[in-house]
């Protein structure tokens, strides 16, 4: 009989773009499985999931407000009406499991299930897990893990490390130099930099490369700059569409992910857990930027699972607008520290996330 899964979360693309992988996993297993999302109103869920071809419904949720006390005088309420709402989705959707992959509706929608003695899996995607996951594995069935020494946060036995889901059209590169060097307009022959800060973008990367951008042009380096939906207006007002003798090509959002990857000799990231699985798998020398912006500086502790085992250079966020470039031409000039930083990056990698994790709900699944 096939079975009927709820999955939970999202605000951003690093909990999106997962959730989905595992959703599409659970339908490669089982085709007649029923998949229902439940995620946050107003966030970019609520669009991505549905063009994905999947149902959602979304709960009244929002984060703590770390920076405003009064934004945060109706999150009780909402967390209430959320919770509330979650018992009723149980009940009309009656799930077999539930799946929290991590932001806003995770958690109301986890205790939900929690009342009804519903059996959930969580997904912890950071090397350092937040309070609500930390809460919930109480009396979750198996919390599936992408980081080693995770057993700090959550009982040992209910530990699996699967590596977090990716984007498998993403980290499809082999063989695509060539198709990627036509598509961005890029010459093969000249070392290129690929600068990427997530979905909305990362303004100390931004500021960094437009510092740097005549230093890079000089060395003779070709970039693919991904500003980010906020940046985007900003940095063409001030560079314009780059000619394309320049070997600069600056993007709002990249579609075409396997192909930036592939054209890049060297990529500069922020350090979200999502992207650091995808850059295990590309296994290309990284610069990471931690954003510290986040809650429980989780970014930070994500890239030093990668700087203990030197698979990355870390340059802090304070520090890149006078280190980021200048590090970055040091590297490729250095062949053997690329191929060195390759070959530790890429044994890192767990390519099978989604398909582990699908296994892990199915056996948990009444």
């Amino acid at each position: 009989m096939a079975k009927r899964i709820i999955i939970s979360g999202g605000g951003t693309g690093g909990h999106i773009f997962p959730a989905i992988a595992i959703a599409n996993a659970l339908k490669k297993i089982d085709a007649k499985t029923e998949i229902l999302f439940v995620g946050a109103k107003g966030k970019m869920e609520m669009e991505k999931v549905p063009a994905a071809g999947y149902s959602i419904i979304g709960l009244d949720i929002q984060g703590l407000q770390r920076s405003s006390i009064t934004k945060n005088l109706l999150l009780p309420f909402k967390i209430i009406k959320s919770v509330m709402t979650s018992l009723k989705i149980i009940k009309n959707f009656k799930p077999d499991a539930v799946v929290g992959v991590g932001g806003y509706a995770s958690g109301p929608l986890l205790f939900a299930a929690s009342l009804k003695n519903i059996p959930y899996l969580i997904q912890e995607q950071n090397s350092y897990a937040g309070m609500t996951n930390k809460y919930l594995a109480k009396k979750a069935k198996k919390v599936c893990v992408a980081f080693d020494n995770m057993a700090n946060f959550f009982p040992a036995d209910k530990i699996v490390k699967t590596g977090n889901p990716v984007r498998r059209e993403s980290v499809n590169i082999e063989g695509k130099l060539d198709e990627a060097a036509a598509f961005f307009e890029l010459e093969t022959s000249k070392k290129t930099i690929l600068v990427i800060g997530g979905s909305l973008g990362a303004g100390t990367l931004n500021t960094s490369m437009m510092a740097g951008l005549t230093q890079l042009q000089e060395a003779g380096i070709q970039v693919i700059w991904q500003t980010g939906k906020y940046y985007y207006k900003g940095v063409i007002e001030k560079f314009g569409n780059q000619p394309k003798d320049l070997g600069i090509r600056i993007f709002e959002f990249l579609n075409r992910m396997d192909l930036a990857y592939a054209m890049a000799d060297v990529i500069i990231s922020r350090a979200g857990a999502g992207t650091i699985s995808e850059l295990c798998l590309i296994k290309k020398p990284v610069l990471l930027v931690p954003s510290p912006n986040v809650v429980d500086d989780h970014q930070t502790k994500n890239a030093h699972a990668l700087i203990n085992k030197e698979a990355a250079i870390l340059i802090s966020d304070k520090h890149a607008e006078s280190e980021l470039i200048d590090q970055t031409l040091k590297l490729l000039a250095n062949e053997e520290q690329m191929k060195l930083i390759s070959e530790r990056i890429g044994a890192l990698g767990l390519p099978n996330a989604d398909e582990q994790i699908a296994d892990e709900i199915l056996k948990i699944a009444i």
